[in-house]
């Protein structure tokens, strides 16, 4: 019985966090994606691993040329100086100048000199780990299928027994289905890497390992992005993988009735979404928790993809909230999310390092329309905010998801069904009273304990969030065109600051 091989990291933290820790040694495989998908790079970040380990590394490339390929390694600051890299000029370099007057077709001769010489160059360097880029080229020379596939196989055999780790790169020129399926039985793991064009902001692209022989990867796709200094690769979030219990006492806001709609606030290890028309006050609901833990000393991180940072920081100055000094002291940390520039995997990827890095306790999405419209071709966002949730509430953090409803006044529609997801769910609504414009607050569930079932007027003003008595003298305020039913009682008025 043949004792399973050892792993060896691939070089990209986040590829290997996918493989579990890397590939096993001294096998073949297939590294495919259409062109401008990142496979030099990652290509060239596994070589550089291996020269870091102190092995030697061998580049054989067939399509680019030995100053192309520096050039790739240059713009992340690398140097291909670190292994060994046997270019080849094709025919005149392989056969010399008389190759016309054989008697034999010349892609026969060029076939087979051209892997005479790649075994000779791996005699000589006795790399442990060899990028073979590109099988297309290897394709052009064979012309024909059966041939190549014999030339494919016979690398493999060539390759067994030596302790080499051997990546094939393919570009997926010649197959019109995407994959070639007799490379993917032949090999012994496959990634695929993709690049998506969308009808508006960057290309988007994506990792799949395909297969992985006695390896128990990370299946599906994930995000990734090309930067100076390789690939960022965002391994799919699965929040089963990092349960751990939670503390699950309440968090104040500062403003007891606030927390009373909730039996004394949301509890850590829950999520609250805050929906209402816009201008009803949800961020600042938001912003006041987040402000008060800070005041406690606890981190808290605001994802802004609505808002400028400038215009929030000034609205909470409004407010009597002085945002700007907890920035300052490192406590409250307020990100510009680019809607057109983002993909899920790479957002997810951002919260948890502030989570696990950082130690944030108090997290805001504002709001979850931006998170809609960063990705408005992607599929399966439910599922995904649903797992990035569950992630949040096992690492005992409170999150506060702000979803603005359409339209302003009468019957409200969400973009997002996402309320069966929270934990909490605060509702605010426009009322008419008196020829006035007021607000008003409720607690429509709160999975954690009691909530109360009043529904309460609510302003924002000098001196911040202010929660007022049940409007029991009124019917129908959750329509927006409320009936007054009760006696003549002065409802909330504006303060003045210090009053």
């Amino acid at each position: 019985m043949t004792e399973p091989a050892s792993l060896i990291p691939f070089g990209n933290e986040g590829l290997d966090q996918i493989l579990r820790g890397g590939l096993p040694t001294n096998r073949l495989y297939l590294l495919e994606g259409a062109p401008g998908s990142g496979k030099t790079t990652l290509s060239l970040q596994f070589l550089r691993e291996g020269a870091r380990r102190g092995e030697r590394a061998l580049y054989v490339t067939l399509s680019e040329t030995k100053e192309e390929l520096a050039i790739v390694a240059a713009s992340h600051g690398w140097s291909i100086d670190e292994f060994d890299v046997f270019e080849l000029s094709m025919a005149d370099e392989v056969l010399g100048v008389g190759r016309e007057q054989s008697v034999l077709y010349s892609w026969e001769m060029e076939l087979g000199e051209t892997i005479k010489l790649i075994e000779a160059e791996v005699e000589r360097v006795k790399p442990c780990r060899v990028v073979f880029d590109s099988l297309s080229e290897m394709r052009l020379l064979a012309q024909d299928p059966l041939r190549y596939r014999r030339q494919v196989l016979a690398l493999k055999q060539f390759f067994a027994g030596r302790d080499t780790t051997v990546l094939l790169v393919d570009d997926l020129t010649a197959s019109r289905d995407g994959g070639d399926g007799h490379l993917h039985s032949l090999c012994h793991g496959v990634i695929t890497l993709e690049r998506l064009t969308l009808e508006f902001g960057a290309a988007r692209r994506r990792l799949q390992v395909q297969k992985l022989r006695g390896i128990d990867f990370v299946a599906g796709f994930h995000d990734f992005t090309i930067s100076k200094g390789g690939l960022d690769i965002y391994p799919r979030l699965i929040a089963a993988a990092h349960q751990r219990a939670t503390v699950g006492e309440a968090i104040p806001s500062g403003v007891p009735e606030l927390d009373a709609l909730l039996g004394g606030g949301p509890l850590r290890g829950t999520s609250t979404l805050i929906t209402g028309p816009a201008g009803t006050g949800k961020t600042t609901i938001a912003l006041q928790y987040a402000y008060a833990a800070c005041e406690r000393g606890e981190r808290a991180v605001i994802y802004e993809f609505d808002e400028r940072i400038g215009t929030l920081l000034a609205r909470a100055r409004a407010f009597n909230l002085d945002l700007q000094k907890h920035i300052d002291a490192g406590l409250l940390i307020v990100e510009q999310i680019d809607p057109a520039e983002l993909s899920p995997g790479e957002f997810a990827a951002r919260v948890r390092r502030r989570v696990e890095g950082d130690a944030a306790q108090v997290i805001v999405i504002d709001s979850l329309n931006g998170y809609l419209a960063a990705m408005p071709q992607e599929q399966q966002l439910v599922l995904q905010i649903h797992e990035l949730l569950s992630f949040l509430n096992q690492q005992a953090v409170a999150t506060f998801l702000i979803n603005p409803q359409e339209g302003l006044v009468g019957t409200m529609q969400s973009s997002i069904n996402i309320s069966y997801v929270a934990d909490a769910v605060l509702l605010l609504r426009f009322f008419e009273a008196d020829g006035r414009i007021r607000k008003a607050v409720s607690a429509l569930k709160n999975r954690a304990g009691q909530h109360e079932d009043a529904i309460r007027e609510f302003r924002v003003d000098a001196e911040g969030v202010r929660v007022g008595a049940p409007l029991t003298a009124f019917q129908g305020v959750l329509t927006g065109t409320p009936e007054y039913v009760g006696e003549r009682l002065p409802l909330m008025e504006n303060r003045e600051r210090g009053a």
